[in-house]
């Protein structure tokens, strides 16, 4: 037989809509927990990031069964108890208010089930004064001081090309259920994880932030330069540009000589880390008129032989065309029943002995909710009447 998924013996609800939720349930997934997609009867396009059979969609909610409920019906939120008494985990993304109004809020389901670990994605925290506000990544994108530190100089603030406080919010909260799944092997017992993407776009300012909180410092937009690790940049070759990291004096020295800028090295205006980012406007000029001599390849291939970090910037039609993310196995292929093969990204983690699989792709809307009902006891006729009252 083949080897269990490592997460294969835990149950997964899945209530989540948009991005951050389904970020968060799909590591699950993909390491084969059995993932329970639960959607409102009339879900439709809305909320869902896109059509049902569009790439965002089929990319998030791979490797899950889907259900259909009405959780404004007494038998729907009756059928979801049912399911959290068989879970481990659930994981929402409503506005604070909703699930309680709905009844199916942390304390009436941990009730149900003391072992539940129960999850909550909202914008601001399910407390405090911006708990009613509407969440949405870019408004999380400017309340955490990301903007304001992407761009150019200048040119005023800048959002991110990707939700990254969607994304950090869904991988935050994978992380928070993980360590509840772990302490729950010590105590027995389930807990309430919360995180939002305000929180969450914070945590990943990192050491932009630590510079404001340490420092006194508030850093502002560089562009495509490094704040403090000089010279790191974008550099325009022959026929494109290709990204340089230089972090020390070590790697500064390998690159001067690689460039043939040996002058460079014990130049007053830039031998030391403080002369570099004072004078890092002049310097830059400097290493782009070497690099403005020869193509991207040349330069990458042979700053890298000088163990210098340096790499070309891709379209996304060239990120895949890559020869080291073909050997990643960053493209997963899965059959759709109505859209056939489709290719979708593949999971970045590793693992030797039980990895991850990407192998079903996201059902159609209630595609499984007569078999899921089937298993936790309701008959045929049940089900018939589920159906003709809109329960399902």
């Amino acid at each position: 037989m083949a080897t269990p998924q490592a997460l294969s013996r835990f149950k997964i609800l899945d209530l989540t809509r948009v991005r951050a939720g389904p970020t968060c349930v799909r590591q699950f997934a993909d390491h084969g927990a059995q993932v329970i997609k639960v959607e409102a009867t009339d879900a439709g396009d809305a909320g869902l990031g896109g059509p049902r059979h569009g790439s965002d969609f089929q990319n998030l909610h791979r490797n899950k069964r889907c259900v259909a409920l009405n959780l404004k019906s007494a038998d729907g939120v009756a059928i979801l108890t049912k399911l959290v008494a068989w879970a481990d985990v659930l994981v929402e993304n409503f506005r604070p208010d909703v699930k309680d109004r709905l009844g199916i809020g942390y304390a009436a389901m941990s009730a149900v089930n003391p072992r539940l670990v129960y999850a909550s994605m909202s914008g601001f925290g399910e407390d405090g004064p911006y708990r009613m506000r509407p969440g949405f990544d870019q408004i999380a994108q400017g309340m955490g001081g990301l903007m304001s530190v992407t761009g150019a100089p200048g040119e005023g603030p800048m959002r991110a090309g990707i939700p990254l406080a969607d994304l950090s919010t869904g991988h935050f909260t994978a992380q928070g259920i993980m360590i509840a799944l772990l302490e729950r092997e010590v105590s027995g017992l389930g807990q309430w994880v919360q995180t939002s993407l305000l929180a969450s776009q914070i945590a990943m300012m990192d050491f932009q932030a630590a510079r404001t909180l340490m420092e006194g410092e508030v850093p502002g937009q560089a562009g495509n330069d490094h704040p403090t690790n000089i010279p790191t940049g974008v550099f325009a070759t022959s026929d494109g540009f290709i990204n340089i990291a230089t972090a020390g004096t070590a790697i500064y020295v390998r690159l001067c000589r690689a460039l043939g800028l040996e002058d460079a090295i014990d130049d007053p205006l830039f031998e030391t880390p403080k002369a570099r980012s004072v004078n890092r406007v002049a310097l830059n000029a400097r290493i782009a008129t070497v690099t403005g001599t020869q193509t991207s390849a040349y330069w990458v291939d042979a700053l890298n032989r000088a163990e210098v970090p340096a790499g070309p910037i891709y379209g996304m039609d060239e990120v895949f065309a890559d020869p080291q993310v073909r050997h990643l196995g960053m493209v997963a292929r899965v059959e759709h029943a109505v859209l056939g093969p489709i290719d979708i990204v593949g999971q970045p983690i590793k693992l030797s002995r039980t990895p991850a699989s990407v192998h079903t792709a996201i059902a159609e809307l209630g595609a499984d909710t007569d078999a899921v009902l089937g298993e936790l006891g309701y008959t045929a006729d049940h089900i018939s009447a589920f159906r003709a009252q809109g329960v399902i």
